[in-house]
């Protein structure tokens, strides 16, 4: 980010995208589709190399199995482990509340893919193409959140440039050039305030292909010890999140966790981007005074599992 902003107030609730008009989920052959193009913005063509495949994941018989969070803290409170259990993918309980922090989410289920649709990461899916709807993706808000009205006619779907005001005004014509031009297929969002004032926004941008993802994560989000490209409300740096638990990690995806150093403005931000396929997922959370890690980890955590 260039220049501070010691006043930042917390982003203001989600407004209606320019009217996009909500599609059903890609059928598998239609994956390599033109990307709709953004408003104001001339398409452009542009190649990106297709990912190798990955190695082929297990599969299973009576049901799609997955991966599932869950916190296991110390009796000092002194430390966070995160735990990894394998549950059956369409039965995967929100984490409850054990007076540590930790939001009560409800019971995250997956959605149903089209006939003949494979997940992200089967070796017969190539360009690693999440053809569930993007919407249905979106972490769902926890108990007791205010949430934002749900925009596109109720798919959560948003324009670029909702997404872009993320970040410092001086980035954004070039990433959003990129969006453009680089195979971007649509972006959802959600973004919610907890009672203690604690705000969360998520969004998650959909591309053509896993490696037109890879290269705007790559170009844009970077991955250093600290952040390339700030969020708004950061004052000067973040490093990477040091706390973040180790263990928590989802096959064939990637996360970088950000946590503003201090000196801090009046927000403490808190950031994470997570590549999964044909897909990147921003997640700020933000609080004036201090942003809890328990809850902002356990967001973060959830969001990766419902995208791997």
């Amino acid at each position: 980010m260039t220049g501070q902003m010691p006043q930042t107030p917390p982003m203001p609730p989600l407004p209606e995208a320019p009217a996009p008009e909500p599609e059903p989920a890609p059928a598998p052959e239609a994956a390599h589709a033109p990307e709709p193009a953004l408003d104001e913005v001339p398409a452009a063509a542009a190649a990106a190399p297709e990912p190798a495949p990955k190695p082929e994941r297990r599969k299973l018989r009576a049901a799609l199995r997955w991966t599932a969070a869950v916190l296991v803290f110390g009796s000092l409170g002194a430390g966070v482990a995160y735990g990894i259990t394998e549950q059956t993918r369409t039965d995967v309980p929100g984490l409850s509340t054990k007076g540590d922090g930790r939001w009560v989410y409800p019971k995250l289920t997956m959605p149903v893919l089209p006939a003949g649709a494979e997940l992200p990461f089967d070796k017969g899916n190539p360009g690693q193409i999440h053809y569930a709807s993007l919407s249905a993706l979106l972490l769902p808000a926890p108990e007791g959140a205010k949430v934002a009205p749900a925009t596109g006619g109720g798919t959560n779907l948003v324009s670029a440039d909702r997404f872009l005001a993320e970040y410092p005004e001086d980035e954004r014509a070039g990433m959003k050039e990129d969006l453009t031009d680089g195979g971007l297929l649509d972006i959802a969002a959600r973004s919610w305030t907890m009672p203690d004032a604690t705000s969360t926004r998520i969004y998650l941008v959909r591309f053509r292909s896993g490696a037109f993802a890879r290269a705007f994560n790559v170009n844009h989000l970077g991955g250093d010890l600290n952040a390339n490209l700030l969020v708004n409300g950061v004052e000067d740096t973040a490093p990477l999140d040091e706390s973040y638990p180790s263990g928590a990690l989802v096959p064939s995806t990637e996360r970088n966790v950000y946590d503003e150093a201090a000196p801090r403005g009046p927000l403490h931000v808190r950031h994470a981007y997570i590549t999964a396929g044909d897909t990147v997922a921003l997640i700020v959370q933000s609080k004036k005074g201090t942003a809890s890690a328990v809850p902002f980890h356990q967001t973060v955590v959830l969001q990766n599992q419902l995208l791997g």
